[in-house]
């Protein structure tokens, strides 16, 4: 009985030491949230299903979320998190959208009727303006989250590629610019 019960305590004491090893070998796959917050890009879109960028991360912490999810973090992204995750590199999951180059709202303002819609969705604070005045959008504040289009009733807001002086570009894109 007794070296029935050692044999069984070496296995245990084997097993045990067995996953300390392959841990202290593979440490980013114990990752943490905020390790795994700081690589994303933080735009708060909510394309991964998640309300915020947090969120997401903690998911990913926890085991509950692949590291697929994050359109504007797109393939870099993904090969970022893989490594620190140790997780597989996988492709952009379809169901969250398509990876696209870096873009900012631009507010039509002739058209705009100042319904405040799009400030209160905007989750950075990104578009200034009045109830029932123009809006505006802070291009350098913009994530491109997308969020502040569905509101809209008139459909004044347009998404256009990110540039260094994103609002004078986005424009001058405009048909009725001058």
């Amino acid at each position: 009985m007794l070296i029935a019960f050692s044999a069984l305590l070496l296995v245990i004491l084997l097993a045990l030491a067995a996953v300390l090893r392959a841990a202290a070998r593979h440490p980013e796959s114990r990752a943490s949230a905020e390790h795994i917050d700081a690589l994303l890009p933080q735009m708060q879109c909510t394309r991964c299903g998640y309300p915020t960028c947090v969120a997401y991360a903690a998911a990913i912490a926890r085991g509950e979320a692949r590291i697929n999810r994050c359109p504007p973090g797109g393939a870099a992204g993904i090969r970022a998190l893989a490594v620190l995750t140790g997780q597989p590199v996988q492709p952009l999951d379809p169901d969250c959208g398509e990876e696209t180059p870096p873009r900012v709202a631009i507010i039509r303002e002739d058209i705009c009727i100042g319904c405040t819609k799009c400030i209160q969705a905007c989750p950075v604070d990104a578009i200034v303006g009045a109830a029932k005045l123009m809006h505006t959008v802070i291009p350098q504040l913009c994530t491109g989250c997308e969020l502040c289009i569905p509101p809209c009733p008139v459909d004044c807001i347009d998404m256009v590629p990110a540039q260094p002086n994103a609002r004078d570009a986005a424009r001058s894109s405009l048909p009725h610019a001058a």
